[in-house]
């Protein structure tokens, strides 16, 4: 096959060689950067890059422990789905039962057959961490709490969440309800990811209900505290210990810090802003621009047209350590011709992204339109016009 080369940036918004995001989350795991060495005051913790799902460090991420609330984010990404769906809106009422009315720990203090919307019982759920509230709203999408805490671990088992068996809908403690601190990331970012919207409500800072009557302060201190916070939950048990699970975006760069089993609130955030930190000092993004000197059409042997169009699948943006962008560059390898028929999406090359000499990734030039083989009669009437034209 002949190759053309075009020396081009092309930037990748993923890490992992030959591999595009699919709609779903991947498993955060580890890419090519070197893990931080250093050490947080919690059990275990881990931070992730938000677009990617690419560990920029870990501690004891695998181990599986209590999470306490932050169990809440599985209930919160059930009930975002079920929006997304249309199964109900906003604005629909929650009745409220006796089983989640008798939730301990945090709570708004709901009464059997109070009535709240679902925009209030979200707003209870992610601002005060209310445990009523988030068995509530179970119940409302799944029915009951065990029918719903079946369909969280059906829905941890498609994240890829290998780690985690839920046993209720709001993280209270109880035997074998268990999760890890790269599960709690790997639903994180599903959450953040495919439902942005719910930062419209973990960015709340205070908020009331009934009129004023019940105050609602954000559990996640550094909402007032850590410069691009976005949330996402914290959590706080005897078994669970203090957790938090944050979300920060800074210069395009967004990240997710996980901390599991801190000894106190002071260390939770102190562990978090610690991880934050170290991402954004030591990593960025970078906006990526379509290839230089790259052919927009492919000529077609035996088409019924004699060129077809490229759509080269380039990804927004690539992460990469601090320093690293000069040494970027991309190759471009493309077949000198395509045989007709050619249907869309069929693959005529490749751009593949180094860094140095070490691969980033490598991504589809594929047919934008489709070219059939050139018939008898067009062909004659080429002929004919060829020889009219002379």
């Amino acid at each position: 096959m002949a190759k053309r080369r075009a020396a081009a940036l092309v930037l990748a918004a993923v890490l992992f060689v030959g591999l595009a995001l699919p709609a779903h989350a991947q498993e955060v795991q580890a890419g090519r950067f070197a893990l931080g060495q250093f050490d947080v005051p919690c059990r275990a913790a881990i931070l992730i890059d938000q677009e990617s799902g690419t560990v920029l460090y870990e501690k004891e991420a695998d181990t599986r422990m209590p999470i306490a609330s932050i169990t809440k984010v599985m209930t919160l990404l059930l009930v975002m789905e079920g929006l997304e769906e249309g199964r109900f809106t906003l604005e629909d009422t929650v009745p409220v039962t006796e089983h989640a009315y008798s939730m301990g720990g945090s709570q708004i203090w709901l009464e059997p057959g109070e009535q709240f919307t679902v925009d209030e019982m979200l707003r209870a759920v992610c601002v005060a961490s209310a445990n009523d509230a988030a068995v509530a709203l179970a119940e409302m999408v799944g029915g009951s709490e065990p029918v719903f805490v079946e369909q969280m671990n059906r829905k941890a088992a498609q994240l890829g969440m290998t780690g985690t068996t839920f046993k209720n809908a709001c993280g209270l403690d109880e035997e074998g309800h268990l999760s890890t601190a790269r599960d709690v990331a790997i639903m994180s970012r599903e959450m953040l990811n495919r439902h942005p919207q719910i930062l419209n409500y973990t960015g709340i800072w205070t908020d009331s209900l009934r009129d004023g009557q019940t105050q609602l302060v954000n559990t996640n201190k550094l909402m007032r505290r850590y410069q691009g916070i976005t949330g996402l939950k914290t959590g706080t048990t005897g078994g669970a210990g203090v957790c938090l699970s944050a979300s920060a975006t800074r210069d395009g760069l967004s990240l997710i810090a996980v901390v599991l089993g801190a000894s106190s609130s002071a260390e939770r955030f102190d562990a978090a802003t610690a991880l934050l930190d170290y991402g954004f000092a030591n990593f960025t993004r970078v906006e990526a621009p379509a290839p230089e000197n790259a052919p927009s059409f492919l000529p077609v042997n035996g088409g019924a047209q004699e060129t077809v169009a490229l759509n080269y699948q380039t990804p927004g943006t690539i992460l990469l350590q601090k320093g690293e962008k000069g040494g970027l560059r991309a190759e471009l390898e493309l077949t000198e011709n395509a045989e007709a028929p050619v249907a869309v999406g069929d693959e005529v090359g490749r751009v593949t992204v180094y860094v140095g000499e070490t691969g980033l990734g490598s991504w589809p030039v594929t047919a934008a339109a489709d070219v059939p083989a050139l018939s008898w009669k067009l062909a004659m009437e080429r002929l004919w016009q060829g020889l009219l034209a002379h």
